[in-house]
C-alpha cells in the first residue's frame, strides 16, 4: 500500500437479513444449494460496496460466505465428525457445542478459494482474506484423536498452509490468520503457538497478518472483559516473540480497551493495524475520536506501518451501525493524513 494509514476492517461485516439471521453469529443459512452461493456472492457484492463506499483501502468480503470465522472452514475438512458434538470450553472463557475430531485432518479441495476469486473479479483494490489460526482452531473442537493440542495444531498449520498458497495465486494481497487464542494460552503461544502459525505462512509471497483481539461484542467476551482489571496486558506476554517472526502484520485492539498504547513499542518494525473502531457498542465513534487512536498509536508505530482497524469483527452488529463505523474509521483517518502531510 502506498497509500499513508490505508484503512481496513478486522473481518466480518454483518449479513443482509434475507442471507442469514442478522446480528448473531452461528446464523444458519437461510438458502440452500445453489440459491446459497447465489445469495453469499450477492452478500459479497453488498459488503465490497459498503467499504468502497466508507471509503475503506483495503477491502475484504465481509466473510459473507461463512457462517462463522472457525467452523466454516472445519466443517470442509475431512476427520472431523460435526455430529459427533461435544461441549467445550472455548477460550477458558464460555461452552459451546463443538464439533469432534475423530480421525487425521486434511483438506480434499479448497474452501474460499472461488469465493475469493469472485472478490478479486469485483474491484481493483487490495484485498484481505481472513483463514482461522491454528490455535484457534483446535480451541474450537472437541479432539477425539491427536490428543495433543500441538500435533493437530501443526495438522491445521499444514492445512492452512495449503488454503494460503492457493488463494494468493487466487490474488489475495493480504492474508490474515485470526488468533484470538494467543490473547488467553500465552505459555503455548511462546512454545509452539508462533511457530505452528509461521508454519501456515510458509513459503507465502504475499502480505501475511496475524489478528489478535479481544473477541466479538458478545456478551461472553464483554463479560470476560471487565474481569482484566484497568490494565489489559495480554499482547505483553506474545509481542516479543511476534516481533521476531515472520509475520508482516499485526492486527490488535485499541479503542475504548484497557491496552496501554506503549505495548506497541514491543512490536517495532511490524506493520500494525490499529483498532480504532470499538466493535462491541452501537455507538459510533467520531472522526475524531479515531484520529486520537490513530494519533496515540503513531507514538510506537511508524507512520507508513500504521493501517487504521476495526478492533474485531462487526458482524454481530446491525448493517446502519457497521456502516457508520466504517465512515468514521475512514473520516479520522483522514483527518491524521492530513496533519502528517501537513507537517
Amino acid at each position: 500500500m502506498k497509500k499513508l494509514l490505508p484503512t481496513s476492517t478486522a473481518g466480518s461485516l454483518p449479513k443482509p437479513s434475507w442471507l442469514a439471521e442478522p446480528e448473531k453469529l452461528w446464523s444458519p443459512w437461510k438458502l440452500e444449494g445453489r440459491e446459497l452461493i447465489s445469495g453469499q456472492q450477492d452478500a459479497l457484492r453488498i459488503a465490497l460496496q459498503a467499504q468502497q463506499l466508507a471509503g475503506i483501502d483495503i477491502v475484504s468480503d465481509g466473510e459473507q460466505t461463512r457462517q462463522h470465522f472457525v467452523t466454516t472452514f472445519i466443517e470442509h475438512l475431512d476427520g472431523v465428525d460435526f455430529k459427533k458434538r461435544k461441549t467445550v470450553k472455548i477460550r477458558d472463557r464460555y461452552d459451546a457445542s463443538v464439533p469432534s475430531v475423530v480421525g487425521p485432518v486434511s483438506r480434499q479441495k479448497p474452501v474460499f478459494v472461488e469465493a475469493a476469486k469472485f472478490l478479486r473479479q469485483q474491484t481493483d483494490q487490495p484485498i484481505k482474506w481472513a483463514l482461522p489460526g491454528p490455535m484457534t482452531m483446535i480451541d474450537t473442537l472437541y479432539d477425539d484423536h491427536y490428543k495433543s493440542r500441538e500435533k493437530l495444531a501443526w495438522e491445521f498449520a499444514k492445512i492452512l498452509n495449503q488454503e494460503a498458497r492457493e488463494l494468493e495465486a487466487a490474488g489475495v494481497d493480504i492474508i490474515q490468520f485470526d488468533e484470538p487464542a494467543f490473547n488467553v494460552f500465552f505459555d503455548e503461544v511462546n512454545e509452539w503457538g508462533i511457530a505452528a502459525l509461521e508454519r501456515a505462512i510458509e513459503g507465502l509471497k504475499c502480505e501475511t497478518a496475524v489478528h489478535i483481539c479481544y473477541g466479538y461484542g458478545i456478551k461472553a467476551n464483554t463479560d470476560w472483559k471487565k474481569t482484566l482489571g484497568s490494565e489489559w496486558r495480554q499482547y505483553e506476554s506474545v509481542f516479543p516473540k511476534l516481533q521476531a517472526s515472520n509475520i508482516d502484520i499485526i492486527s490488535l485492539e485499541c479503542h475504548n480497551a484497557r491496552v496501554p498504547m506503549e505495548l506497541i513499542e514491543l512490536i517495532r518494525g511490524k506493520k500494525v493495524m490499529v483498532g480504532a473502531i470499538d466493535v462491541a457498542s452501537n455507538t459510533i465513534e467520531t472522526p475524531e475520536q479515531v484520529a486520537e487512536t490513530i494519533r496515540k498509536a503513531l507514538q510506537f508505530v511508524d507512520a507508513d506501518k500504521l493501517y487504521p482497524c476495526t478492533n474485531c469483527g462487526m458482524a454481530p452488529l446491525s448493517r446502519e451501525v457497521a456502516n457508520a463505523k466504517l465512515k468514521a474509521l475512514n473520516a479520522g483517518a483522514d483527518i491524521v493524513r492530513a496533519e502528517l502531510q501537513a507537517g
